[in-house]
């Protein structure tokens, strides 16, 4: 089948940009319900439960509710800048997931329709590039405020954001190597050709992602720009009604990108197991795959295809969610030292030991000539492997995986308080005479 095209694709363009935006702002209002329904299962209580069957219009009720307060604005705070900053937060949280696939290419009667907006040859590049921009945001906010505090939480935001970004990038870079592209429905097209998806592979490499987004998108137990019990909110505590709002909705915005970047990163985006999937353009003509000889197999888009593997992408997506809301209510925050300190002497060495791992071992298995495949995954999942090991025992230092009988081994000096007191020490000497 040919790709769409003509007032068809324009409709189908409008069509797409709607309902990706629609389903976006559906999905951050009801992250707000999860995460409420999920803490309360966890702190034992029940959560929201008034506003509709099972509290399900809960997320509708709360948007009522900050459209009609009053906004409120500091005597000495700077105008422009106060309003300008939640702006600059929110755009970078909805404008990202134009690049990212959401199913398998939708067959119409006037050609077939990609699951993607914009399928722009710098995909990855147009994340990083637009997830970074919410930072100035948040400064802005810190700064405009004229709070103190508010102040120091746009500072840890910026300094978080340095030390993370950093370790985000490279962690990708082992993806890039491996999928040979930056674009994300070429990167979901590799996972299928290799069989396997990278998240075992790259397993490292998964790991240090996943660490990047949560304190990228100022989760627990990375939430220092906010941090209640030391900065009230943070960055944004003079912020009310839907100034306050609007912070809210880019961080739980940031949160559905980011789980929808892993789940395409490193779990096949859209892609469900087996080959019957598989589709992707090749020379203008809509391919599963190659044949023995090196010819195109010709793939078979269907509707219950384009549904099923939307399915699988937005379960792939609702895992990573639950997966920062878990952690949310289960970590610790901490402390500001140690997060920088994670960042920079374990992060920043670890992604780029493996990054020079992932090449010399690609480099070694394309001078040997293995094909790119199941096997070639194999290879490469072992020494990921072994490199995830080492990470995990490295970083546990002798605490959660050796446990408490290693530590007994270890000699430590024990104090102890005197019990009696010697007779000398009892009975000073009398003073002579």
């Amino acid at each position: 089948m040919e790709p769409i095209s003509g007032i068809p694709a324009v409709i189908a363009m409008v069509a797409k940009n709607l309902g990706i935006f629609g389903l976006v702002m559906v999905s951050v209002a009801y992250a707000t319900y999860a995460e409420r329904r999920v803490s309360a299962f966890i702190q034992d209580r029940r959560g929201p439960n008034r506003v509709g069957p099972f509290g399900l219009l809960q997320p509708i009720a709360d948007g009522i509710k900050n459209i009609i307060k009053e906004e409120t604005l500091p005597a000495t705070a700077s105008r422009f800048f106060f309003v300008l900053a939640p702006i600059l937060v929110l755009v970078p949280s909805l404008v990202t997931f134009a690049v990212i696939p959401i199913a398998a290419p939708l067959p119409t009667p006037w050609g077939v329709v990609d699951m993607i907006i914009a399928d722009v040859p710098i995909g990855i590049l147009y994340v990083l590039a637009f997830s970074s921009l919410a930072v100035y945001g948040v400064v802005l906010g810190g700064w405009a405020s004229n709070n103190k505090y508010a102040f120091l939480g746009g500072l840890r935001a910026s300094a978080q954001m340095v030390s993370y970004e950093v370790a985000l990038g490279l962690s990708l870079i082992a993806v890039l190597m491996l999928a040979g592209n930056v674009t994300l429905t070429e990167i979901v097209w590799q996972q299928q050709q290799i069989g396997m998806w990278y998240a075992f592979p790259l397993s490292l490499a998964f790991i240090l992602f996943v660490i990047s987004a949560f304190a990228e998108t100022n989760r627990l137990p990375f939430d220092m720009p906010e941090a209640e019990s030391e900065l009230v909110t943070g960055y944004h505590t003079e912020y009310s009604a839907m100034k306050f709002s609007a912070f809210m909705i880019s961080e739980f915005g940031h949160m559905v990108t980011a789980s929808a970047l892993m789940a395409t990163l490193f779990l096949g985006g859209w892609d469900l197991p087996g080959s019957w999937d598989n589709a992707f353009w090749y020379n203008g003509q809509l391919i599963s795959g190659f044949a023995a000889n090196g010819a195109p197999i010709a793939a078979q888009p269907a509707v219950w295809k384009t549904l099923l593997t939307f399915g699988g992408f937005a379960a792939k997506t609702g895992f990573f969610l639950l997966l920062y809301i878990w952690i949310r209510w289960t970590l610790p925050r901490f402390r500001y030292d140690q997060v920088m300190a994670l960042g920079w002497k374990v992060m920043l060495p670890t992604s780029l030991a493996y990054v020079m791992l992932i090449a010399m071992t690609i480099l070694v298995l394309d001078e040997l000539g293995m094909q790119y495949g199941f096997f070639y995954g194999l290879v490469l999942t072992a020494v990921s492997g072994a490199a995830t090991l080492t990470f995990m025992f490295f970083l546990d230092r002798g605490r959660t995986i050796a446990g408490a009988a290693a530590q007994k081994a270890q000699k430590i000096e024990i104090k102890t308080i005197p019990t009696a007191l010697t007779s000398s020490e009892a009975e000073p000497a009398p003073a002579g005479d």
